[in-house]
């Protein structure tokens, strides 16, 4: 689909495409995040039902992400409904306390989520690579950690003003459905912008391809613990809602500055590198909370987990394409099936620990492992494909 309908200019393209991810992944990803403390506090949810609602929006994300890959849309169309999706399935957490409705909701969410960062990919990269403006991208991947900043920031004046769970989620629903409304009709097709990329079956991917998707997977398991569980676990060991409920904002705050540096870092440093090095600072951020529960290691954690998952996230992408060569499509949907079949068993790992003295300590220090085996690879993988496992 070839769009010549209405010229934006680069700036409104970064605008739209920041507040779509904003509401997408801060709302329709990570709101659980901050929101959980509450529900524990006022409905009950113990870590086992939490670390349910969080497995169904990382397996909705999956599976929308497989479904964007198995099915050309136009990325208008799924940006538009996505942020829809969004709204209204998070205001459909307020309307009951039934935890099957809750997974089934949780679940669509992610979804819609999938579609809107694909779609969000899809539409405004065209547009900045048409203005010679392509370093821009790292502006608009500032929307995840700016949705994620003012998620935080709601659940924190919850917190602080005894507002409970129900009027959060449907606070965070309003802000959804608004942004779908005034962003409806701005998203418009641009110049040569095309369906979203189907994943070709045809040709096998290089054994390095297959080695490095296995290795985002480990990051997706690896940075989800915190990513879930953060303001969960500050809660239980801070009274102070003011203090405890930093943790999220500061974590959103970290993403959004590490998405624009991250994208003019990589064009000085190869994918790879960037990837290696923001991985131990992400390690740093999981143990930090292991060693000590105080607000020095949760400070810590927040910035160091924040600040480097998006950059990771875009430096992995960047190298699968790079991999994938003309498979670059196929490269990328496996790497985010794998990263979504990581992030899917944090949770559940978290669950199976739930009942004993290292319900946390335990699924961390096991993150902690994947993530600097997962390293240690990518440094002795060569990059002319051949491996040192070999």
């Amino acid at each position: 689909m070839h769009g010549t309908t209405k010229n934006l200019s680069a700036t409104a393209a970064v605008c739209i495409g920041t507040l779509a991810l904003a509401s997408a992944m801060g709302i329709g990803r990570f709101s659980l995040t901050p929101i959980m403390p509450l529900m524990q506090q006022d409905l009950g949810l113990t870590l086992p039902q939490g670390s349910l609602l969080a497995t169904a929006n990382y397996l909705g994300y999956l599976l929308g992400a497989l479904i964007c890959a198995a099915m050309a849309s136009r990325p208008a169309g799924a940006i538009r409904w996505g942020l829809v999706c969004v709204g209204l399935f998070t205001l459909a957490m307020a309307a009951t306390r039934a935890l099957p409705l809750w997974f089934a909701f949780r679940l669509a969410a992610g979804v819609a989520s999938a579609y809107v960062l694909i779609g969000v990919s899809a539409w405004a990269m065209p547009i900045l690579a048409h203005h010679d403006v392509g370093h821009w991208s790292g502006r608009v991947f500032a929307g995840v950690g700016i949705g994620i900043a003012f998620a935080g920031l709601v659940g924190l004046a919850a917190a602080v003003e005894v507002v409970g769970s129900q009027w959060t989620w449907i606070a965070l629903g309003l802000v959804a459905c608004a942004l779908a409304a005034a962003l409806w009709f701005p998203l418009v097709a641009e110049h040569r912008v095309v369906a979203l990329p189907v994943v070709s079956a045809a040709g096998p991917l290089s054994r390095r391809a297959l080695i490095v998707t296995a290795c985002y997977g480990a990051f997706g398991y690896g940075y989800i613990i915190p990513a879930t569980f953060l303001p969960s676990l500050a809660r239980s060991y801070i009274s102070d809602p003011a203090v405890f409920g930093m943790v999220w904002p500061v974590f959103g705050l970290a993403a959004a500055i590490s998405t624009v540096v991250a994208a003019r870092l990589l064009d000085r440093v190869s994918a790879k590198q960037l990837w290696i090095g923001s991985q131990w600072v992400l390690v740093i951020g999981v143990l930090a909370p292991v060693i000590a529960v105080n607000v020095a290691t949760l400070s810590i954690a927040a910035l160091c987990v924040g600040g480097s998952f998006m950059v990771i996230t875009m430096a992995g992408i960047k190298e699968a394409m790079r991999l994938g060569g003309a498979h670059a499509a196929r490269a990328v949907g496996m790497m985010t099936a794998a990263f979504g079949l990581g992030q899917i068993a944090g949770p559940l790992i978290v669950g199976l620990f739930a009942g004993s003295s290292g319900a946390r300590v335990m699924p961390s220090l096991l993150a902690v492992i994947a993530l600097v085996a997962s390293n240690v690879v990518l440094y002795f993988l060569n990059d002319d494909g051949a491996s040192a496992a070999r």
